[in-house]
């Protein structure tokens, strides 16, 4: 009696963007999937996320485009304002192609990954309030231990799990050796419109490298807001939220503009983040039958604001290059992995590579806040406009995303 082949499994961390779209992309090409997360379910909300360039052109061969423009957010574009609301500068949507701080796709994080789930659930195996806590690599295969106390041997694990990744620390070693700071803190939470955005994202910057902004939300009466500041590294407890507002607090009371009103909307908020602007930095995503994909293994921050299309365009390209499930063997996976980074590491050098961008985010003088607006508004003009985009506004489509077979 002949043996039937087993079918090849891929174990992922983390129900984020990252994990689902590549469990769609492994679905396809055969593979059983399973996708582990902490958290009780998708996490709804979050900021807004933008799906310019590559991340779009892989949304688009997924057949999602259509729902993605449905749950879209209308926005008209970016404004930097002064305390007593005047604006100094402004970015309509339409500038640099709906490439710039506002981008022409805008959608809430939570949204975008409410459709890749409800394109994945039926084929992929979720399990969520589980975590991986421990991996055994054999000859053939690894063995993962979860929270529940479940064992998953798997051909390929996949850390989808964000910056602070725990299949990182795991495999690759601590936090400290990968996630480098890049000068500062943001917070992210929904707070009431107190402004009447109409479609406007505003930024407001005072001396001291303070940002605090407002964005629309699909609720016209809230809005999603942050507050972000220069910072050397502070040592805060990551579990400890009202400590994080605190800091919030000795920042930006009596800051002027909306300042108060958002510390007072953080202090209530249940969608509070807290972390710092830092990127991944690793000579490898792969060890073995282990990778990493998007923030895991190459964040690049907030700041770059190319966290969706590089998580995106690496589950797409991770699993072009495994291929089809039926074909996967030893060697296959170690050149597979191989050719992964060759094809996403130009790609993700490119957004990383952000010169001064704190400073233009959270100025830290009068003048050069000034000044940054002044740029705002010169970089839309001829002659500044094509050199203003070459260097800013067209990361996105800057490798050739390859065509893999269906």
């Amino acid at each position: 009696m002949q043996e039937t082949q087993r079918t090849p499994t891929v174990l992922i961390s983390g129900a984020g963007i990252a994990g689902p779209a590549l469990g769609y992309w492994l679905n396809r090409n055969g593979f059983r999937v399973i996708i582990v997360e902490i958290a009780p379910g998708i996490r709804p909300g979050g900021q807004t996320v933008d799906l310019r360039g590559l991340g779009g052109d892989v949304v688009e061969r997924m057949g999602l485009i259509d729902e993605m423009r449905a749950l879209s957010l209308d926005q008209r574009g970016a404004a930097w304002v002064r305390s007593d609301g005047s604006r100094r500068a402004e970015m309509p949507v339409t500038a640099f192609g709906g490439n710039g701080p506002v981008s022409k796709l805008e959608i809430l994080r939570g949204d975008l990954v409410q459709v890749l789930y409800e394109a994945t659930r039926g084929d992929v195996d979720y399990r969520f309030d589980t975590a991986i806590t421990a991996l055994d690599e054999q000859e053939d295969a690894v063995v993962a231990t979860l929270t529940d106390g479940s064992k998953v041997t798997a051909d390929l694990v996949v850390g989808a799990d964000g910056p602070h990744s725990a299949v990182r620390r795991l495999v690759f070693g601590p936090e400290e050796q990968f996630v480098k700071p890049i000068g500062g803190y943001n917070a992210w939470f929904s707070a009431p419109d107190t402004v009447g955005l109409d479609g406007w994202y505003l930024l407001y910057q005072a001396p001291g490298g303070l940002n605090a902004s407002m964005r629309p939300s699909h609720d016209p009466a809230i809005a999603k807001a942050g507050l972000a500041f220069q910072s050397e590294p502070l040592t805060y407890d990551r579990r400890d939220l009202d400590e994080q507002r605190q800091i919030l607090v000795e920042r930006f009371a009596g800051a002027g503009w909306h300042c108060d009103a958002l510390l007072a909307a953080a202090q209530e908020a249940d969608d509070f983040y807290f972390d710092a602007f830092a990127q991944v930095h690793m000579p490898s995503w792969s060890a073995g039958r282990v990778a990493l994909v998007g923030d895991a293994g190459y964040c690049a921050s907030p700041l770059s604001g190319m966290g969706t299309s590089l998580a995106l365009v690496g589950t797409y390209v991770l699993a072009g290059e495994l291929g089809p499930a039926d074909e996967l063997n030893t060697g296959g996976l170690r050149a597979a992995l191989a050719r992964y980074e060759t094809v996403m590491r130009p790609f993700v050098d490119n957004c990383q590579d952000l010169p001064n961008s704190i400073d233009r985010f959270a100025p830290k003088t009068e003048s050069d806040i000034a000044i940054n607006a002044a740029v705002m508004k010169w970089m839309q003009r001829w002659p500044f406009r094509p050199i203003a985009e070459r260097l800013w506004f067209r990361i996105a489509d800057s490798i050739a995303l390859p065509d893999y077979p269906a």
